[in-house]
């Protein structure tokens, strides 16, 4: 342990560092099984909101003390920053050792933030989802429409993709990037009901929305299908939404904080937190014919479940850059 040193891992370096996806589920599985037994602790995300809009930039502090894992993601998303050719999220990640508090690593969060939340979509359906699923909707094919689906396609018998995006340019870059990456049928869509409708497991992914867009309407998600909000519910009409037999979150708290600031204005009941699917305190899906859905928010201890397998690979590989304290 470098006493008075901190480790900077750059973007292009913790997506060399080599943890894979499957390393992201299983983490993520046992922080959201420690979640669901309490050992977790992880206050609501503060956010200030610049320039405002749908502008934010969120501090999201978390410790699970079964990965040895303290620390924080400072981390913005600024929808218009496509139109200047910049990512839509950006930040880091600040990781301290639990036994000191010492600051050892500060790391890009991008690469950490796609791959956990696809990560956490793969979890919930793995308790939500029919088993058997091989159809997947993907609504927005930015880089949580590529990550939710690498997640998925580890999980489940994936054969074939939906993909619709509103700029149809990047729904055809996103076809070709994943029938090379996954080997999977993607097949694009010029509508968004052909992302919904037909199809196992259906992801939203586009901007984070205080005013939902509602594109998405009843009748459409069939009975047996399994829907991940990763975009909160912007995506969704509230008629479609009160359709699902179980609603979950992966955080009911946080979920709460988001209501009382505006968002999820009209949603179902809450059926269960991830942490009690992932336990076995709720039950996840019953009957083949349940229509399941989970609004994950994106938690700071999932972020933490995986900085400890970045910096732990870092330092093995001799990659990053150590910096005085």
């Amino acid at each position: 342990m470098h006493t008075n040193q901190l480790l900077y891992i750059s973007k292009a370096d913790v997506a060399a560092v080599g943890v894979t996806m499957a390393d992201v589920i299983e983490a993520l599985e046992v922080a959201f099984r420690e979640k669901g037994e309490g050992r977790v602790e992880m206050p609501p995300k503060p956010g200030i909101h610049p320039g405002g809009g749908d502008n934010f930039i969120h501090a999201m502090p978390a410790y699970i003390p079964a990965l040895a894992s303290a620390g924080l993601k400072w981390v913005s998303g600024f929808p218009e920053n496509q139109q200047r050719g910049l990512p839509y999220i950006t930040g880091l990640v600040i990781l301290n050792d639990p036994e000191t508090g010492l600051p050892i690593s500060v790391m890009d969060c991008v690469w950490i933030t796609a791959m956990r939340t696809g990560a956490a979509t793969a979890v919930a359906a793995r308790y939500l989802a029919r088993p058997e699923s091989s159809v997947a909707g993907m609504l927005g094919c930015g880089v949580q429409g590529r990550s939710n689906i690498e997640a998925l396609s580890h999980l489940f018998p994936l054969e074939t993709v939906m993909a619709y995006d509103v700029d149809a340019a990047a729904a055809r870059r996103y076809a070709e990037e994943m029938v090379a990456r996954t080997g999977l049928e993607v097949i694009v869509v010029s509508t968004p009901r052909e992302a919904v409708t037909d199809c196992d497991i259906v992801v939203t992914a586009g901007p984070i929305l205080k005013t939902p867009h509602q594109t998405i309407q009843a009748g459409w998600l069939d009975a047996g299908a399994f829907a991940s909000l990763v975009d909160f519910d912007s995506y969704w009409h509230p008629d479609a939404l009160l359709e699902a037999d179980k609603f979950c979150t992966d955080d009911v708290p946080q979920l709460r904080h988001y209501q009382e600031v505006g968002y999820f204005q009209e949603i179902p009941p809450v059926h269960a937190g991830l942490g009690e699917l992932a336990t076995g305190k709720k039950p996840g899906r019953e009957t083949p014919a349940e229509r399941t859905m989970t609004a994950n928010l994106g938690l700071a201890m999932d972020d933490m479940a995986v900085a400890p397998l970045v910096y732990r690979r870092a330092v093995e590989k001799g990659m990053g850059t150590w910096l005085p304290l």
